[in-house]
């Protein structure tokens, strides 16, 4: 999240944990009913992107793209997390002011995070914000083996997402521009072979996967506050640290 050419602009002197900045929760609870594209008013067929961070997060540029994605697949609906009436309004109405009909935009009511987990698949592909990426909800789709596209930009909230998805093993998911998000959006969209072999990947991947290793992480966080412990005990001046993987 913090590339080595922006460190000037950090007052701290960083702490580099292998793999990724982000604790993930792997005991976090999943309902056992596995629902049903119906049960959540989404189409049977037809394909389902999907971003369910804060409506706040959704930029016009990054709408923009949604749009030309929702008009290159038939038959494709964007699925969002409902904040209110009026900001799922005036999303319908942008929807429709580019040229895209606003029942293709669905919206999902807040629900427990157990039931909210167990609705993830039913989605095909998450797509994610930017300037400011998903971090929770990154974790939450990769958790429950729901592909995310994502790009970087230079700042912390613009890379989180790109850093969970390489700690994870899916860098190639990670673009460096908003224009090959959405080339590789669409191609995904496109390519039912390739999005079905990734998903499965995610799947079989998850147990085995360093950014679910929660035990691994806490070791190595660990290992991070005894170093600067140390280094306070002996009276020397704060410096980067880069922590060995356990």
């Amino acid at each position: 999240v913090v590339p080595p050419a922006e460190v000037g602009h950090y007052s701290e002197s960083l702490v580099y944990l292998p793999g990724c900045y982000q604790v993930s929760d792997r005991k976090r609870p999943v309902a056992l009913n596995a629902p049903a594209r119906a049960d959540h008013g989404l189409p049977a067929s037809g394909f389902v992107f999907c971003c369910f961070v804060n409506a706040a997060r959704i930029s016009p540029n990054v709408f923009d793209i949604w749009m030309r994605l929702l008009r290159a697949v038939p038959g494709s609906v964007l699925w969002l997390l409902e904040q209110s009436p009026e900001a799922s309004q005036n999303l319908r109405r942008e929807a429709a002011a580019r040229e895209v009909d606003d029942d293709r935009l669905i919206f999902a009511p807040k629900l427990p995070l157990a039931e909210h987990l167990a609705r993830l698949p039913l989605a095909d592909l998450a797509l994610d914000t930017f300037p400011y990426n998903g971090h929770t909800n990154t974790n939450d789709l990769l958790w429950m083996g729901v592909p995310i596209v994502t790009t970087a930009g230079r700042s912390f909230a613009a890379r989180a997402a790109g850093s969970i998805l390489t700690a994870h093993g899916f860098a190639e998911l990670a673009t460096a521009s908003l224009a090959e998000y959405e080339v590789l959006a669409s191609a995904l969209a496109r390519d039912p072979i390739r999005l079905a072999a990734m998903r499965e990947r995610m799947r079989l991947g998850r147990e085995r996967s360093s950014l679910f290793d929660t035990p691994r992480y806490c070791a190595q966080l660990e290992a991070a506050y005894r170093i600067m412990y140390e280094r306070w005990r002996a009276g020397e001046a704060p410096a980067p640290i880069h922590v060995e993987p356990v």
